[in-house]
This record gives structure tokens, C-alpha cells and sequence, in this order.
């Protein structure tokens, strides 16, 4: 039994119960009987729902991190580094304060700043743990790290007792009842550290009869806080030009051209793209905004991770009365997590690209899709099959959702799109629920087509894919007579489509 492959993971020694993570690891152990899966629970009692995990206690943590072939991790510090010292690249699981598992979000916060540091592995998802851990098994070399230092262990554990003083209870006050705490341990934000010039960015602004909005968001690409130069390229589809936006400010110019491309969306995208010239390129839609600092943080990241050649952040989504933030808590995303989800919080207007990479490695945005509907999303994953997507995990952008938007009720569209992305990405079909959540969205709009036979033999594929795929039971209240309009609208108003 020694002999076999070990998994170890770390509750830590705090008080906070993670029964989530000890079932994530026992589904993962019982569908991997050849591996041993052990877990060290710490104060917390060893918890008694597992069946496919052993249990020991922190006294035998070390001797069990040298033997295991890769280290899972709760998102205190100390723990993560103690991994780190014994020369692995710790796989991290959060705890989530909306369940119960904490009192505050400084885990997710402190885990996306290690991910996106390459210092950890985020895996915020039981599927992103499970295919992590997989790759772990065929892949171990790609865990391993440098062993740390004695001192490493002893800071991170200084941070971890800091970070623990945030418990309700744990603060220490004076007699006068006063906080004399010591100041939360916080991960520094990015910094552009040398001495090289700032690159030029190019913004490609598509638009198309939205002449208010549109100044808005020249507005706030106008006001960003970057040192460096940008210049945006405001393209206009299936409309004159409005020469007079074009601006010649040193810092910050704007140009007005026509889409010279295929009309649509994507054509508009690549006429920017080929016009820009500068080092790096970013998109941003007529109807959205960016926050002051959202390019800044983005280029630092780019700076610090010469391999990187798309960034994104994430989203405030506004529709009707209605706001909320759609923030993605990890540095890193690969092809894997954008087959299982759309990732919604990986929006258009938050994408930041290396132009050369983008225009000879990746390519440019695909002008085949049907309508251009889910371009963005197909450069996504065209961008994860070259190499990885980083994430800032904080709101950059304002995105404005319209009750009828470019795609409101063009189904017939919609669904020929999305079997064209099927039919172009066949990995889906290795990811059950990613391959669900499409034939989903086709289903359901082939029943907004009023296409009632060719929806249910979409609902049943679905089904057949993923029983619980909750797209397929909308496209069937849909084909019964139920609005799709009124369903979309419900999603909109939570912050989610279909």
C-alpha cells in the first residue's frame, strides 16, 4: 500500500470546520481507489463523512508531505508555505465565509494573490480540484517547487496568527476597551518594478447606434490612471463615422474608423486589432465602462508574467435597477474551466492582450461564428488551448446588460452559433457538464424559435449528458408556452445568463 501514489490534503490547525473539502476529496478518493488520500484535520474533529480518506493528526503532517505526490491546502498561510517548504506547489482550497467556513473573505482574497503569483493553485470548484488533482497524478514534475527556508515557514506563520486575530473574539482590547490588534497581514498589490517606459495600449471600441453610451465609455478609458500612452480606436459597423470624437491628446488619442472587415462585431474587433500598433491591445464594448485603475493592475500583471498574453478582471454587472459584482476568485484559468463554464466574470470589455501573440500565435477574433454570438467566448478558449488566461480577482469594468440587447430573440441565430462551437471545439464532448450547459443553450433556443421538435430532441442530449443540467428543464418550460423573455430576464436580474 506504500507503494501507492499519495495525496495529502491540510485542514490546518484552526478552529473552522471544511466538511466541503473532506467531500471533495473522498469523491475524488472513491473514483481513485489506487491512490491514498490523506488528510490532516487539525483541531477541528476528524470529521466522520468520508469513506475513501484516511485521517492523521498535524504531529505527523511533515513526515507525510515528503512522502506525497501532491499537497492540498486550506487558504491560511501558514499551511500553504509549510507545502512549499517540503517542495510542493500547493493546491488551495478557500474557505467561503457565504458557507459558514469563516468569518471574513481574506482567504479568497490571500489565495487569488498566490495563484495569480504562480505561488499556489487556486481551485475554487470541486471539478477545477478533481482535474487539478488528475494532472497532479500524470504530471507530478509540474507540482513541484524549489524547498523553502525554515524562516519562509515561521513568516507565513506570523501572517497566518495575524490573519487569526480577525475571529469574532480574538481581538485584543485594552482595559479602556480600545482594539490594540496588530493591522490584518494584507498581500501588497503588483507593482511595475523596473525602469522601462510604460508600453502603449491600444483600445478597440466596436460600435454601432449607441452614440451616448459610447461617449461615456470614451470617458472612462479617457480617465484612466496608466502612466502610459493609450490610444483608442473607436470602429464603427454598419454606421457613418462620427469624426467628431477623434481627439488628438498626446496621452490619450482617439481615432475614428470604419469597419474595413466582415460586419458584425468581430470584423469591427479586427479592424482595431490590425490598426493598433502598440505593444498591447485591449477590448472594451460601446455600452461599457472601465474603473480608473483597471488598466494599470492589468499591465502590472502582464509586467510581472512575461508568459502571460491575456489578463482579464472582474465585472459589475448593471441591469435595470439592478447591480452585481461577477468577480472570478482566481489568478489562473485553463481550458478545462471554460469548457465546464462560460465564466461569465471573463467578460470582452476586461480583456487585455499581447498584440503580436494575439494577431500571429492565437489569432484573430473568428468572423465565421454565426452572427459573431459568443466570439468572445471563442477567443477564450482559442487564448486557454495556446497557454493559460490570468484573472485579476477584483471588479475592472462596468458592464451594462439591456433588456434588448444586439441578440435579444434572434434564437434561430443563437443556436446555429453555438453547434457551430460545438462542432469547432470537440473537447466538450470530454466534459460532461461544459457539453451539458451547450446543448443546454441550444435547446433552449431552439424552443424560443418556437421550434418545438427539434428542442426536445435537444433536451433529451442534454439530459442524456448531465440528468441535472438545469438548461434543459427551462427549454421545456419554454417549448410548453413559458416566455423565454421572461426567463432571461429572471437570470439578468441575478447577474447570470442563459
Amino acid at each position: 500500500m506504500r507503494d501507492q501514489p499519495l495525496i495529502l490534503a491540510s485542514l490546518g490547525t484552526d478552529h473552522h470546520p471544511f466538511p466541503r473539502l473532506v467531500r471533495w476529496l473522498d469523491a475524488w478518493a472513491t473514483a481513485h481507489p489506487e491512490v491514498r488520500v490523506l488528510l490532516q484535520h487539525g483541531a477541528t474533529p476528524a470529521p466522520d463523512i468520508a469513506s475513501g480518506v484516511e485521517f492523521l493528526d498535524h504531529t505527523e503532517l511533515r513526515a507525510a508531505m515528503a512522502e506525497a505526490t501532491a499537497v492540498v491546502c486550506h487558504g491560511g498561510p501558514a499551511t500553504i508555505m509549510e507545502a512549499r517548504h517540503a517542495g510542493h506547489l500547493p493546491l488551495v482550497v478557500a474557505r467561503d465565509p457565504e458557507l459558514g467556513e469563516h468569518v471574513d473573505d481574506h482567504q479568497f482574497r490571500f489565495v487569488a494573490r498566490l495563484d495569480a503569483a504562480g505561488v499556489a493553485r487556486a481551485c475554487p470548484t470541486e471539478d477545477q480540484l478533481h482535474a487539478v488533482l488528475d494532472k497532479a497524478l500524470a504530471q507530478p514534475d509540474e507540482f513541484r517547487v524549489p524547498p523553502g527556508g525554515a524562516a519562509t515557514v515561521e513568516a507565513a506563520g506570523r501572517a497566518g496568527e495575524l490573519i487569526d486575530l480577525l475571529r469574532p473574539g480574538a481581538r485584543g482590547t485594552g482595559t479602556d476597551g480600545s482594539d490594540h490588534s496588530p493591522a490584518p497581514a494584507t498581500v501588497p498589490a503588483t507593482v511595475h518594478t523596473t525602469e522601462e517606459p510604460w508600453p502603449d495600449v491600444t483600445v478597440v471600441v466596436p460600435t454601432r447606434d449607441r452614440p451616448e453610451l459610447l461617449r461615456h465609455t470614451l470617458r472612462s478609458i479617457v480617465g484612466q490612471d496608466y502612466p502610459g500612452r493609450v490610444r483608442t480606436m473607436v470602429v464603427f459597423d454598419h454606421d457613418d463615422p462620427d469624426l467628431s470624437l477623434a481627439d488628438d491628446d498626446p496621452e490619450r488619442p482617439v481615432r475614428v474608423l470604419r469597419n474595413t472587415q466582415q460586419p458584425g462585431l468581430a470584423g469591427a474587433r479586427n479592424t482595431g486589432i490590425l490598426a493598433s500598433g502598440t505593444e498591447l491591445v485591449a477590448f472594451c464594448d460601446d455600452d461599457d465602462t472601465w474603473l480608473p485603475h483597471k488598466l494599470r493592475h492589468q499591465v502590472e500583471l502582464l509586467h510581472r508574467d512575461p508568459n502571460t498574453d491575456l489578463v482579464c478582471c472582474g465585472v459589475q454587472v448593471a441591469y435595470e435597477d439592478t447591480e452585481i459584482d461577477r468577480v472570478l476568485h482566481t489568478g489562473q484559468v485553463e481550458l478545462r474551466d471554460l469548457l465546464e463554464s462560460r465564466l461569465t466574470e471573463l467578460h470582452p470589455s476586461t480583456f487585455l492582450f499581447r498584440t503580436d501573440r494575439l494577431v500571429h500565435d492565437i489569432g484573430l477574433v473568428s468572423e465565421t461564428i454565426p452572427g459573431s454570438y459568443g466570439e468572445d467566448y471563442e477567443l477564450l478558449l482559442r487564448s486557454a488551448r495556446m497557454g493559460v488566461v490570468r484573472n485579476l480577482p477584483e471588479v475592472g469594468a462596468r458592464v451594462l446588460w439591456h433588456r434588448n440587447s444586439h441578440f435579444s430573440g434572434r434564437w434561430g441565430m443563437i443556436s446555429q452559433a453555438l453547434r457551430w462551437l460545438l462542432n469547432e471545439y470537440p473537447e466538450f464532448r470530454l466534459v460532461p457538464r461544459g457539453y451539458a450547459r451547450i446543448t443546454g443553450q441550444v435547446a433552449f433556443a431552439e424552443a424560443g424559435a418556437r421550434r418545438r421538435l427539434k428542442a426536445l430532441r435537444w433536451i433529451a442530449r442534454t439530459l442524456w449528458a448531465r440528468p441535472v443540467e438545469p438548461r434543459a428543464y427551462l427549454a421545456l418550460a419554454v417549448s410548453c408556452g413559458l416566455p423565454p423573455r421572461w426567463v432571461i430576464n429572471a437570470l439578468h436580474r441575478a447577474g447570470k445568463g442563459i
